[in-house]
């Protein structure tokens, strides 16, 4: 997946290097003659390419050929790119449109000048190209960056290397396990060192292909035949629904990755929230479940902020409460203000109730917004679903419902999953008192002993294995840890049979 995604910003970085000809080529003849990209005069200039000129994106073109937040579209292949007059831009359409990868502008936050690209006048990238720590910082990031493994990445050559706009994309994000393929625009220079110095800036664990180099009049059967010449890894196409054990997630209806267990935290205290939350990303987890009732949203916030782990790493849902969907917007705002979060992997309407429909609505805005990247429901079943999901616009990426070997809604989970529809059981330990009847059932602890793991163990691993998503709630760190360790066994035809003849149809909670 990775490596589709290196494929994809290579190929993205060609597009921008071509885009930096293209729109320049209008006023070539003003660029030649004071700029950095005056390819007669100053070889291997900032965005040089055969026929660029030096027209430099204005912030207001950037915002419109630019998707800062990255939104993807399901592609395994990304093509970033850097381009400030365009040349570079129409190589990554090009690669874009032949390998139907998603593409990224890696865009400045303080835009380039026509002053600032004047070659051997001590301007901006003269100085930054000259100082080998220069970080130039980026305006948005790649959002679901973990989806690609490929990426095809674009720059303009500038004094003979990359410009360190380049250096910082490539320290913000863990490509392990990608493929990275460079591209660049140049007037003479070939693609050279520029490519092989930046290896050192990612880890041992990223494949790099031999870049390529394009002039200003290169056309796209160039680019097309350099994509068809290259050895890229085969897609590995992600099937909606689909636990990957391997990744540990599983692929959401809205595009986004989750990880497949994780946290509850319902009940904790602020305090046992840190406590909790710090175990359970020390032990490798990334799933947090909260809400709007449990009153730790903010001890929740606060938890994920004080971490090291990279906040696109961590998948947080959280709920509205019936009370607030009058005011569901507000309640929305509210959540990411507690948690002092730029956006919420996922709200949920807590359970049905009357407005509903148009708190469900005012996620689907969300989500258009940018402030929410999916929504679904808690505590939905047949017949609340057949009633709702024709009311509303996006189909829920979750239901959430009570799910655990007393109580095991084998007639409501393939329907849910039918729809595309991805399954997450709370109280899968038991709850409300059960967890010590279900955790010393003789079935389950047999079962245990016979794989020597814990009874809890042997329950989350079974939900696994039917496709549902695990988030029990502990306070104990040692439990945490263990409740992640679920991938060293598995559960056999007859053992998944002897804990599915164990359900009374008998609900622990009144959702």
């Amino acid at each position: 997946m990775k490596r589709w995604m290196a494929v994809f910003l290579s190929l993205c970085m060609m597009t921008a290097l071509a885009a930096c000809g293209m729109n320049g080529a209008n006023s070539a003849s003003a660029a030649e003659s004071s700029s950095i990209v005056d390819t007669e005069t100053q070889p291997d200039a900032p965005e040089e390419a055969d026929g660029e000129a030096s027209d430099v994106e204005t912030d207001e073109t950037a915002e419109e050929t630019s998707d800062s937040d990255g939104a993807s579209s399901g592609s395994n292949i990304l093509v970033a790119w850097f381009s400030c007059t365009g040349t570079t831009e129409q190589i990554a359409e090009w690669i874009v449109n032949a390998t139907g990868a998603d593409s990224y502008e890696i865009v400045p936050e303080v835009p380039y000048t026509e002053d600032d690209l004047a070659y051997y006048t001590g301007g901006r990238a003269d100085q930054e190209q000259a100082d080998a720590s220069a970080r130039p910082a980026i305006s948005g990031s790649v959002e679901n960056i973990e989806q690609y493994d490929v990426i095809f990445l674009g720059y303009p050559i500038w004094h003979g290397q990359a410009p360190r706009i380049i250096s910082t994309f490539l320290e913000s994000y863990d490509f392990s396990g990608v493929t990275i393929i460079p591209f660049c625009t140049s007037h003479s220079s070939g693609i050279g060192s520029s490519a092989e110095n930046l290896h050192d800036l990612c880890s041992d664990a990223v494949t790099w292909l031999d870049g390529q180099r394009f002039a200003g009049d290169a056309a796209e059967a160039d680019v097309v035949e350099w994509i068809n010449s290259l050895e890229l890894p085969e897609s590995e196409a992600r099937t909606v629904g689909e636990f990957d054990f391997e990744t540990k997630t599983v692929l959401l209806n809205s595009g986004y990755e989750m990880p497949i267990m994780g946290l509850g935290t319902y009940s904790l205290s602020d305090e046992e929230c840190a406590v909790s939350i710090a175990a359970l990303l020390e032990a490798g987890g990334r799933l947090i479940d909260t809400a709007y009732m449990y009153g730790n949203e903010a001890a929740v916030g606060q938890a994920i902020r004080d971490s090291d782990v990279p906040r696109e790493e961590i998948f947080v849902i959280t709920k509205l409460y019936p009370s607030q969907f009058d005011n569901a917007a507000a309640a929305i705002d509210e959540a990411l203000e507690k948690m002092g979060l730029d956006y919420i992997d996922m709200i949920l309407l807590h359970h049905p109730g009357d407005g509903d429909v148009e708190a469900y609505l005012a996620l689907e805005q969300a989500v258009a917004d940018g402030k929410v990247h999916s929504i679904g429901l808690s505590n939905w079943y047949v017949e609340e679903l057949e009633e709702f999901l024709p009311q509303v616009n996006i189909t829920p990426a979750l239901v959430q419902n009570e799910i655990h070997p007393y109580y095991q809604e084998n007639d409501v989970i393939p329907y849910i999953q039918s729809l595309g529809i991805v399954v997450q059981g709370w109280y899968p330990l038991g709850g409300r008192g059960h967890t010590a009847e279900l955790l010393g059932d003789e079935t389950i602890t047999t079962i245990a002993e016979a794989h020597g793991v814990s009874s809890a163990q042997v329950i989350l691993r079974w939900n696994l294995q039917k496709g549902v998503v695990v988030i029990p709630g502990s306070s104990d760190p040692e439990h945490i840890r263990e409740n992640l360790d679920l991938f060293g066994f598995a559960l056999t035809d007859v053992e998944m049979e002897q804990i599915n003849a164990l359900d009374r149809n008998e609900k622990h909670d009144w959702y």
